[in-house]
């Protein structure tokens, strides 16, 4: 396993990138202007919205019905879905990518997903807290109880996310899929990146989240 190139945050006006988080800005730098997007899970629209300030071609699907009301609020194109059941209506190649930001560990069949993503789209971008984060651990270990964070502050019995992993299970569930890495970022605990240079378990031990660009490997 080797890690692959890590992206700058250009292409916005000074002061905008403030404007969204950390790993949107990522997501978004991934993305080449004038493509067909889908985000699934898409929330309240704020990484559709900075996608539109690209030149990106956005659409959404989200599961909640007021997120999808606030969608369409600001003009977006969004409808309701639910990512377990719903993308296999989609046709295969129907979008140039397919984002899933910060939604995987909610997903009832991760795997299954990932599939659908990578059908669906030419390419695949998934965010996703990394359970292997030192606070994690450290909260399981000296605290023993089930972790809590800023980006993750529900507590065990009323959270909707049921398949935590960590950046190497990410990494060793696409070797196993045959998916190709073709970028990664893991950030920091302040959003920042992770030196480039470290292997994966420093990688695994202080990157609070994790962000991949994925697409179809060779014989698929």
């Amino acid at each position: 396993m080797s890690v692959q190139e890590v992206l700058p945050l250009g292409g916005l006006a000074a002061g905008q990138s403030g404007q969204f988080r950390a790993d949107h800005l990522l997501v978004a730098e991934m993305v080449k202007p004038g493509s067909k997007v889908l985000d699934v899970g898409c929330g309240e629209g704020d990484l559709l919205q900075l996608l539109e300030t690209r030149g990106i071609d956005g659409r959404g699907i989200e599961l909640s019905r007021e997120g999808v009301n606030r969608c369409v609020a600001k003009g977006l194109a969004v409808v309701q879905g639910d990512a377990d059941t719903d993308l296999v209506n989609y046709p295969d190649d129907a979008f140039d990518y397919v984002i899933l930001s910060q939604t995987l560990q909610a997903t009832r069949q991760p795997r299954v997903v990932l599939e659908n993503l990578l059908r669906i789209g030419r390419r695949a971008i998934v965010s996703f807290p990394n359970f292997g984060f030192w606070k994690m651990r450290l909260q399981l270990l000296i605290g023993g109880h089930m972790p809590r964070t800023e980006n993750l502050p529900a507590t065990w019995y009323d959270t909707a996310n049921i398949h935590f992993c960590t950046i190497k299970d990410f990494v060793q569930l696409c070797d196993e899929i045959n998916v190709k890495m073709e970028r990664s970022v893991a950030l920091d605990l302040y959003g920042r990146p992770v030196p480039l240079n470290l292997p994966w378990w420093v990688w695994n031990m202080f990157g609070e989240q994790a962000v991949f660009l994925l697409s179809r490997g060779g014989g698929k």
